[in-house]
């Protein structure tokens, strides 16, 4: 739901709509700027206006595109931007500042309560040599409804893009220069409930920071395997043999389950993530992929890994349909990528069906289903490469397009210097 379209709060006695209830109260307390009937307590909003700079004395090396610091995604830019909030005073002035610890107390809210939330985005290099990011709005909007829903303050999601333009525009320069082209970087905005208090309770202070890190291509299914890729030999091909196309996915079983109804497996919180490491481990272990989560009796098919999934089929009837997962019973994450498949293909596939409803694993092939391996054919249909490569080409610029926020280059302010 857009937060500029919050209606007033009614009156309800089932949690479902307390929760409701709670998101719009928190959005209109906190950002009433953004919200119907908003009324103001007294609190700043989040202003990227008065943000201040600090240079980074100690600059690190960047490092070689391939090399294992990337690989582990440990290699962060020199900057960060950092926000905080309290309950008494609302958002302060954000800073970019040097990368580096955060300090908070041994029992922040954070630490015990899981209170929060974060997005994942990239910033690009464009064949045209120009920095952009893509659809970074929705990016916002969809860590301010994160924000609310897991009880932290709310902000005008204007606010936090230009913060994102403001990192991108300082670190793009050395961390993914003009050598670089058709490259990226990924961005992490996060924001941690710091209150030092163990009440349950909202947290009364919060911080929110955005970091840039240097991410390997996982164009590549061997990447999805992580730390255990070198050592694992279950994904090597049989016979010598080339390796199938396609990542290999370990579906869920009856004892796992990544979201319910009436949860929050739509919000991108660190809840969602932490329990299903497990699982995702020891697929990887045994040389698959991701794990493809199922729900419910008919085991329904949810995402895969912490992605949306997409299969084309041909119907009985005939027609060729492009399907995914809905988004009404609010288990599957609303992502950046799923939205803009559906509306290319909408526009530009004629002839193919897009459908979001609920679909079940049957006995086809190329997924391990709890004991049995499917192997799916890959067709040659070109569905999947041609909406990848219209993304890729608003992503670097080889396509003008809305979506493809271009972002000017800027030298630190003579201010800064010191």
């Amino acid at each position: 739901m857009s937060p500029s379209a919050v209606p007033p709060v009614e009156k309800t006695d089932t949690v479902s709509n307390l929760t409701e209830a709670g998101v719009k109260h928190t959005i209109k307390d906190t950002a009433p700027s953004i919200a119907v009937n908003g009324h103001s307590a007294g609190l700043q909003e989040l202003d990227a206006s008065k943000i201040t700079f600090t240079r980074n004395a100690n600059p690190k090396a960047v490092p070689e595109a391939n090399s294992a610091e990337v690989t582990r995604m440990s290699s962060c830019t020199d900057h960060m931007i950092t926000a905080t909030w309290t309950s008494k005073t609302g958002w302060a002035a954000p800073s970019l500042v040097p990368y580096g610890p955060l300090a908070i107390q041994p029992h922040a809210s954070v630490l015990h309560y899981a209170t929060s939330c974060f997005e994942g985005m990239k910033f690009y290099r464009g064949h045209d040599l120009k920095l952009r990011l893509f659809r970074p709005s929705l990016n916002a909007t969809r860590m301010l409804n994160s924000s609310a829903r897991i009880s932290l303050p709310a902000f005008p999601p204007a606010e936090l893009q230009k913060l994102i333009e403001a990192l991108v525009a300082i670190e793009g320069e050395k961390w993914l220069p003009k050598s670089r082209p058709g490259s990226f970087m990924y961005l992490r905005p996060t924001m941690i409930g710091t209150d030092p208090t163990l009440g349950v309770q909202k947290p009364n202070e919060v911080l929110l920071y955005i970091i840039a890190c240097c991410f390997p291509d996982f164009n590549e299914p061997a990447a999805s395997l992580g730390v255990h890729a070198a050592k694992n030999n279950n994904n090597e091909p049989p016979n010598g043999n080339a390796p199938p196309r396609g990542l290999k996915l370990l579906a869920s079983k009856e004892d796992t389950i990544r979201a319910w109804p009436g949860g929050f497996g739509f919000a991108k919180l660190g809840a969602n993530y932490g329990p299903s490491l497990l699982a995702s481990d020891e697929a990887h272990l045994r040389g698959y992929n991701q794990i493809l989560w199922l729900f419910g009796p008919d085991s329904a098919i949810t995402e895969a890994g912490a992605s949306n999934f997409f299969l084309v089929w041909k119907t009985r009837q005939g027609s060729t349909q492009l399907v995914t997962a809905p988004l009404g019973e609010q288990i599957i994450l609303p992502g950046v990528t799923r939205r803009s498949v559906l509306e290319l293909a909408r526009e530009r596939m004629k002839g193919l069906e897009v459908v979001e409803r609920k679909y079940f694993i049957m006995p086809i092939s190329l997924i391990h289903y709890r004991g049995t391996d499917l192997h799916l054919p890959v067709q040659d249909d070109n569905y999947g490469s041609r909406l990848k490569q219209w993304l890729m080409d608003i992503m670097y610029g080889d396509q003008p397009h809305e979506w493809g926020v271009v972002v000017e280059e800027r030298a630190f302010p003579l201010e800064s210097i010191d």
